[in-house]
């Protein structure tokens, strides 16, 4: 097999599972070549717990995309999440002096906003420019070749645990992989399921994973606020398992191919077959219990993200409404609770804008690994290639380069 430098992985490292999307750069277009999966059971909330069985399972998921698409995987963009994931607001001023702004007066000022404390456990990200202000001037988004006194950057910080980056980095090391870049994951799957429209007029992403929920808001074309909720598809399939007294690896199965939140959504007299624990016989229940056990923790999902929207002023910051990805959003019924919540348009987010074989990842839940393909695509094309991430080292000035290069 030979390795193709126009090759570009996307590895999403999840609670429940590992999704390796190989894609290849072909003029200005992105063909998926190939697709691996493996669950995953050495990750808690985002975070790595069991080193030794995550680095089997990215192997497993690697060796499937290889075979697949038929090339050697030797580096990957890797997502990550959890709660230990923060983001916050920066300003930047520097003087112009009556001259012409350049592009390096530019770089000088995202770089005096980046100029912050941040506490030696974390570590930087992402450095996404919101806006620039030239003298009284706002809402600028290329200042170059602008004639002024002052200029000033607004910018938005994302960073993460050390510790949580380090041990993602490990366990791809370890699995024979080289990391060109770590990604946040709900930046990833805008990426691959936003139109241009909802990112200029003001958007949410909500990814539902097996852990945590990750919320992305996107406007004027930058991300805006993200928010990482401990509660996803794990506590929906844990519901299920108490409720209907069955094991947790056939309530994973009853969600998934029998999954409705919306009581009014069922037929009468449909019924389930579920497996009963210890050995003792199945039994039939009615289809409607389990829209019982499920619409309340969907409704409470939802609820939680809104009083996170809403107590940060961004009630109103997302007309375009909301797009939901992950593989617990293709239950019935979903984007009616999250439109009864929200008052604004729900639709579910699948890649699209791809080639190869994209009927097959065209599922909510490879919007992560995806996205990850298209954002290494976008830094292949228009930056050098990436050196390879060593734990505590972060290509950040690479990315806000990128960043600067997407909003002009």
């Amino acid at each position: 097999m030979q390795v193709n430098e126009k090759i570009i992985v996307g590895l999403d490292i999840g609670t429940t599972k590992i999704c390796a999307v190989v894609g290849e750069i072909l003029d200005d277009e992105i063909n998926i070549i190939g697709v691996g999966s493996h669950p995953s059971t050495g990750l808690r909330k985002g975070s790595v717990v069991n080193i030794e069985s995550t680095v089997d399972a990215i192997k497993k998921a690697v060796q499937e995309a290889e075979l697949m698409a038929g090339c050697d995987i030797s580096s990957v963009y890797v997502g990550i999440a959890g709660n230990h994931v923060k983001a916050f607001n920066s300003h930047g001023i520097i003087a112009i002096k009556g001259r012409e702004i350049t592009q390096n007066d530019v770089e000088r000022v995202i770089e005096a906003a980046k100029a912050v404390a941040i506490p030696a456990d974390r570590e930087i990200l992402h450095v996404v420019p919101q806006e620039f202000v030239v003298d009284d001037m706002r809402s600028i988004q290329n200042p170059v070749g602008m004639t002024a006194i002052r200029l000033e950057a607004k910018i938005h910080i994302v960073t993460s645990a050390v510790s949580s980056a380090r041990n993602l980095v490990k366990c791809c090391n370890k699995a024979g992989l080289e990391v060109c870049d770590i990604v946040l994951s709900s930046l990833a799957s805008g990426q691959a399921v936003l139109s241009a429209e909802e990112k200029e007029l003001g958007c949410v992403v909500a990814d539902i994973g097996g852990g945590i929920t990750d919320l992305a808001l996107f406007k004027d074309n930058n991300l805006k606020f993200i928010y990482e909720l401990t509660v996803g598809g794990h506590n929906l399939t844990n519901d299920i398992s108490i409720g209907l007294r069955t094991p947790l690896p056939e309530a994973e199965k009853i969600k998934i191919d029998h999954g409705t939140c919306m009581p009014e959504h069922i037929r009468n007299g449909a019924t389930i077959e579920v497996p009963a624990v210890g050995g003792r016989s199945p039994k039939r229940l009615s289809k409607g219990i389990l829209a019982e056990i499920l619409e309340p923790r969907v409704e409470e999902i939802f609820s939680l993200l809104k009083k996170e929207l809403f107590s940060n002023g961004l009630e109103n910051a997302f007309p375009a409404g909301f797009i939901l990805t992950g593989g617990s959003v293709v239950m019935d019924g979903i984007t009616e609770i999250a439109e009864s919540v929200f008052s604004v348009p729900v639709r579910i987010g699948e890649p699209d804008r791809i080639g190869g074989l994209k009927d097959i990842v065209r599922n909510p839940a490879y919007a992560t690994s995806v996205g990850l393909v298209v954002f290494g695509a976008s830094a292949t094309c228009d930056l050098p290639a990436p050196e390879p991430v060593k734990p505590g080292l972060r290509p950040v000035v690479t990315r806000m380069k990128q960043w600067f290069k997407d909003i002009i």
